[in-house]
């Protein structure tokens, strides 16, 4: 009995250390001095061979020293979907490559940190799949580097699904709507076409589409020089690289996106309130941008 009583507030206190322990946006993988091409193939194939999906590249602010690739599996892909309140943002992961002083860093968003984020209480539902994708992630990139460094601040884990900047600023369930369409398909056709004649400024790096759910995600660089991508990631950190694309999320007949302010401090919370200010307009520019895809 006394075995079984230690046991069982061991568990306890590990489970309520995990929720108190902080989770990092990002992971560090290692360092390249071998060029951006040699990298982002070694990349690819090493993702490739986990039966990892990549499902788009760019390079933010057309800078030929950022490049981002984003990736996806299916047992992921088909299990945030089952989260109604836009679960299958969380479908998409992003290896990041900064080259600075003849170095490639590499880096990738973290699953537990997003995932944490952006399903709330369906995370434990099904904390096993995201468990085992995870592993699988490190597990695969571990012929790039050995790092494996998380970086970029942290929360705590139990505060992410419920995570804002400050008081009165958004949370995840205060999305942003860009427009209602007629019905499903009509807004996949508007925002393909819009996105296609590059309106807002605008490129299509990635495209998820759920037909049986009819839910759809995008992934979209920003590339206005005054307003995008050119503008505000030197400001808040180009290190933080895999945050980007920005995403829409197209569910039944609506079309929305996270607020500017949740979506950018999520990726960048270490950023002071003055570093903030020096992009005050930047989430309505991002508004503005993308709110043209969907017109």
């Amino acid at each position: 009995m006394k075995n079984l009583i230690f046991s069982s507030i061991t568990i306890i206190l590990m489970t309520f250390t995990a929720f108190g322990q902080e989770v990092a946006p990002y992971i560090k993988v290692g360092e390249s001095s071998e060029s951006m091409q040699q990298v982002t193939e070694k990349v690819t194939q090493a993702l490739q061979n986990n039966s990892f999906n990549i499902i788009g590249n760019y390079s933010p602010s057309n800078k030929a020293g950022l490049k981002v690739l984003v990736f996806t599996r299916t047992d992921l892909k088909n299990t945030v979907v089952k989260v109604s309140d836009r679960g299958a943002l969380a479908a998409a992961f992003k290896i990041g490559l900064v080259q600075e002083n003849g170095k490639i860093t590499i880096s990738y968003t973290n699953p537990d940190y997003i995932l944490r984020a952006y399903l709330g209480d369906n995370y434990n539902t099904f904390s096993s799949t995201f468990k085992k994708f995870n592993s699988d992630l490190k597990s695969s990139l571990s012929s790039i580097g050995v790092e494996f460094k998380p970086f970029g601040g942290g929360i705590k884990a139990d505060k992410l699904k419920k995570y804002h900047y400050k008081i009165m600023m958004p949370y995840f369930t205060d999305p942003i709507t860009l427009n209602e369409f007629s019905s499903f398909e009509e807004g996949l056709k508007t925002i393909e076409n819009n996105l296609k004649a590059k309106k807002g400024q605008t490129v299509e790096v990635y495209k998820i589409v759920y037909k049986n759910e009819k839910v759809a995600v995008f992934g979209i660089g920003l590339q206005n020089k005054e307003e995008g991508e050119n503008h505000f990631l030197p400001i808040i950190g180009e290190g933080h690289i895999a945050a980007m694309p920005y995403e829409i999320i197209l569910q039944n007949k609506t079309a929305t996106m996270l607020h500017g302010k949740y979506r950018l401090a999520l990726h960048w919370p270490e950023l002071t309130m003055g570093t903030f200010m020096k992009i005050m307009s930047t989430p309505g520019d991002i508004e503005d941008a993308i709110e043209a895809v969907c017109k």
